[in-house]
């Protein structure tokens, strides 16, 4: 195992921390700085072998033929959308609930987006919601694993192929889980991720798209960026491109976390079963739900879902509390169509009636590798107490 070199956090006893517990903290090793040392001591640290070495490792660890890497998952998914021929006057359908906001993506590209609520329980687009916005503007679905929890991927990939649109996976936030044993991206047309902070590849900033098509994967390459030898290339120099290649610093990262991903997302299991013990002291807490179909998952943050007796304002005053004994805390989500630029578009509150009813009762807790149970023990603590003097009881689904 890798000997980790940053992140851990003094913890004399319970409650004495040196610093804030924080939301999260990358896992790096000697290793990562390694990998990083030697492309800044290279002739070439930006779009060059490095690059090529993580998409050829990504996509093998996959199982998918093709891997283009990305300046970030957003970008990812603009060119993912562009590369399946989005048109301003297209719909694209995606869900109102998400930490990583890349349905911003649909409007970047010029096109409507449509919105679908949310299965109550794994917070994933509800096939049955989606199929009723489908319309003959639409053009793709895309798809999130949120929070690590697979989608119900049987269905949606059904629902695509009946209609005759593109299926996209946003795995922003659940590389590693399986759905029916098969993991996380795969599913989609194509894929995107993504490796910012707090993802368990964690770049500084970055991201991938896989997908199995070549037609796809050709014109990702193209739009994404031009490199010197395609200058002269007349079929190449048709499409005009954004300069939004990964660095080879940011690959390299990335390739040496990709090579340990096992050992991480174990570490990650290891800090879940932690909390899961210390839970089960907190009446009315209920372990985070996994869907029937789900093999594998792996959390993206460990998020505690408060009951109906909980306001928003009732949840602030948590994370407040948790901020006043220093832990990091946040709101899981707040609802894409309730945000100013989909406000516009003519969204209201009362539009997606599960997604704000869960998005105003969902905390993530601080989820990473150098967490020690202790801590755990203690910032669970310090929620109940925080329940209890906003005077609605204790946590419940």
């Amino acid at each position: 195992m890798s000997e980790a070199l940053i992140g851990e956090t003094e913890f004399d006893e319970v409650g004495e921390e040196t610093g804030i517990i924080p939301l999260s903290d990358p896992d790096m090793t000697v290793d990562d700085l390694a990998a990083v040392d030697a492309v800044l001591r290279s002739a070439w640290i930006s779009n060059g072998k490095a690059v090529d070495d993580f998409e050829e490792a990504f996509a093998e660890y996959l199982g998918r033929k093709y891997a283009v890497a990305v300046p970030s998952g957003t970008m990812g998914m603009v060119l993912a959308l562009q590369a399946l021929g989005l048109q301003p006057d297209d719909e694209v359908i995606a869900s109102p609930f998400s930490f990583r906001e890349t349905a911003h993506a649909i409007s970047v590209c010029g096109a409507r987006p449509v919105f679908a609520d949310v299965d109550y329980w794994s917070g994933t687009l509800a096939p049955a919601k989606v199929e009723a916005r489908i319309t003959d503007k639409t053009k793709a679905i895309i798809a999130g694993n949120t929070n690590g929890h697979p989608a119900q991927w049987s269905e949606l990939r059904d629902l695509a192929d009946r209609h005759g649109i593109a299926l996209i996976e946003d795995s922003t936030e659940a590389i590693g889980s399986t759905y029916k044993g098969a993991p996380v991206g795969t599913f989609g047309d194509c894929s995107v991720f993504d490796f910012s902070q707090p993802m368990a590849i964690t770049c500084g900033e970055g991201g991938m798209v896989v997908t199995d098509d070549i037609d796809i994967a050709v014109a990702l390459r193209r739009r994404r960026s031009r490199r010197p030898e395609d200058r002269s290339s007349v079929v190449i120099t048709a499409t005009a491109p954004y300069q939004a290649p990964m660095s080879g610093v940011t690959a390299a990262l990335g390739l040496s976390q990709l090579k340990r991903i096992d050992e991480i997302l174990a570490k990650r299991k290891l800090i879940e079963a932690f909390y899961l013990s210390n839970v089960e002291t907190f009446e009315g807490i209920k372990p985070p739900y996994v869907g029937p179909d789900v093999t594998e998952i792996h959390w993206f943050l460990y998020v505690v879902h408060l009951g109906t007796r909980f306001s928003r304002s009732s949840r602030d005053a948590i994370i407040e509390d948790l901020r006043v004994e220093q832990v990091e805390a946040a709101a899981y989500s707040a609802p894409l169509h309730l945000q100013r630029h989909y406000y516009d578009l003519g969204y209201r509150r009362g539009d997606y009636f599960v997604t704000e009813k869960v998005a105003d009762r969902a905390i993530a807790l601080p989820f990473h590798t150098h967490l020690a149970e202790d801590q755990i023990a203690f910032l669970v603590e310090t929620m109940k107490d925080a329940s209890i003097n906003v005077g609605a009881g204790s946590a419940i689904y």
